[in-house]
């Protein structure tokens, strides 16, 4: 194999701990909260706005809405309070205060990236790309949520990163999104084995429905059937669980890309949002939609997930259906082949496998795609998000480990008519993690969840040691040959 040379751009994405959200902040034991508002209520009135007043000179800065937060967790713990006095606005603010409390997005890492086209490409110079990037934010707690930034690559190569901005917002989570019903259905079996339960819950919904109705719909079957077995009890949780696991965010247009924070939301990942590949899938039709999936952490167990867009403001959270849909790294092909979707993922924590499907939302029968094949990838291998379509076939952007725990990325071609024939890969990684790229929070790691081609040039954006970013580019033509020789 001939050397390729890999440019390493200027450009590090590092951790900044200042970049930071108010989160709830609620003891668990119900005196405790009852105690912690009893002392704000002991305040006088001028107490309780001198006090505010300063706790708002110290945060108000720091926070675009800090006002409207703290009214939002004072609600989350307003039935405890125990007076029949109605409360000004100040004293709602300072018990919303006692119950928050800041926590830094990306204090421990910032990393795992993926790159898409942006929606939007106008007003640009000719040859000028405008990207998205997704990254891993890791705060206290090894607590994962997405982040975004946006830049411009130039027709010449050159990568220039917007201004991140030093605020960062959570999005509005809908009150009442819509299930279609064959894939909440679909869901619920592979949770289970056929239910009459279920079935009371799902057959008086029409075929799309709303949180409203399906709580409705549990209300009346915890009615109507008695007694209210500890079965009974179990199926109704896991329904109202499956619901709360798809949910939909909207971001307003006035925040600036790297304002805009997806956290976790619902119970199975409450310990994070982990590697998302984005992918710009492009419909038979000529529509565009975003695909990513992620995989969510609840603290014991994983889920794969998918998120949808057409313009980074509305997402559309869902769960991944089918006996396939396991283990970490799916990556969607960016449009179908032979009239399916496609997807790569790992089943075994070994091996790299492709599926096929008629429906984005539902996975059955993966295929052996990749085996490890050399010794820096003996131990298993992966990809490094979507494959990219090129004349000479989809390239793959894989990654391998090897003695020492030791991450590299490669890459494989793939035929484009027929996606399970390989037609080459990469003897020697691509990249290796070398200098200061071994050292962080896991040592000698290199690794990517998607890239993207732009005039001629693979744009390759990785992690380094799971804490920060970086980004390459490659001569597209010059890895071709690497892959077909």
């Amino acid at each position: 194999m001939r050397p390729l040379l890999v440019c390493r751009h200027d450009l590090t994405l590092a951790p900044a701990s200042s970049r930071v959200i108010i989160r709830p902040f609620i003891p668990s034991d119900p005196h405790r909260i009852t105690t912690v508002i009893g002392r704000a209520l002991a305040l006088t009135e001028e107490e309780a706005v001198a006090e505010l007043g300063a706790l708002l000179k110290e945060f108000d800065a720091r926070h675009f809405d800090i006002e409207d937060v703290l009214l939002c967790h004072f609600e989350k713990v307003q039935r405890h309070v125990f007076t029949q006095r109605p409360l000004t606005r100040e004293r709602q603010l300072l018990i919303g205060a006692l119950f928050s409390g800041e926590y830094a997005l990306e204090s421990a890492a910032l990393f795992n990236p993926s790159i898409v086209p942006h929606p939007d490409q106008s007003d640009l110079n000719e040859g000028t790309l405008r990207f998205i990037m997704s990254l891993r934010a890791t705060g206290e707690g090894h607590i994962s949520s997405i982040e975004f930034r946006s830049g411009r690559i130039a027709a010449d190569g050159g990568i220039a990163l917007d201004p991140v901005s030093r605020f960062v917002t959570a999005p509005e989570i809908l009150p009442n999104p819509r299930y279609r019903k064959h894939l909440f259905f679909a869901k619920l079996r592979e949770m289970f084995e056929e239910s009459d339960y279920c079935s009371a819950v799902m057959d008086p919904l029409g075929d799309s429905f709303t949180l409203q109705d399906l709580t409705k719909s549990i209300s009346r079957v915890r009615r109507e059937i008695q007694p209210n077995t500890a079965e009974l009890k179990r199926t109704l949780e896991r329904v109202k669980w499956l619901a709360e696991s798809n949910y939909e965010l909207r971001f307003s247009p006035t925040l600036a890309m790297s304002e805009r924070i997806i956290f976790p939301v619902s119970a199975n990942e409450r310990n994070g949002i982990e590697d998302a590949r984005f992918v710009r899938f492009t419909e038979d039709d000529g529509s565009v939609i975003y695909y990513a999936t992620y995989t969510a952490y609840n603290g014991h167990s994983i889920l794969p997930q998918l998120i949808e867009t057409t313009d980074f403001l509305d997402f559309r959270i869902l769960t991944l259906n089918g006996r396939a849909v396991q283990n970490k790294g799916m990556a969607f092909f960016p449009r179908k082949v032979g009239g399916q979707y496609l997807m790569l993922s790992r089943q075994d924590d070994e091996n790299l496998f492709l599926m096929r499907s008629d429906n984005p939302h539902h996975w059955e029968n993966p295929e052996l795609l990749l085996r490890p094949a050399e010794m820096w990838e003996s131990v298993k291998i992966g990809n490094c998000g979507s494959p990219i379509e090129t004349a000479a076939g989809w390239l793959v952007i894989t990654h391998g480990v090897g003695p020492m725990r030791k991450y590299c990325i490669g890459a494989a071609l793939l035929d484009l008519e027929d996606p399970s024939r390989v037609i080459g890969r990469l003897r020697k990684p691509l990249i290796a993690p070398e200098g200061n790229e071994r050292e962080g929070y896991v040592p000698n790691v290199v690794y990517s969840c998607g890239a993207l081609v732009h005039a001629g040039r693979l744009i390759l954006p990785y992690a380094m040691s799971d804490t920060a970013t970086a980004i390459v580019s490659v001569e597209l033509d010059e890895l071709l040959v690497c892959l077909t020789e």
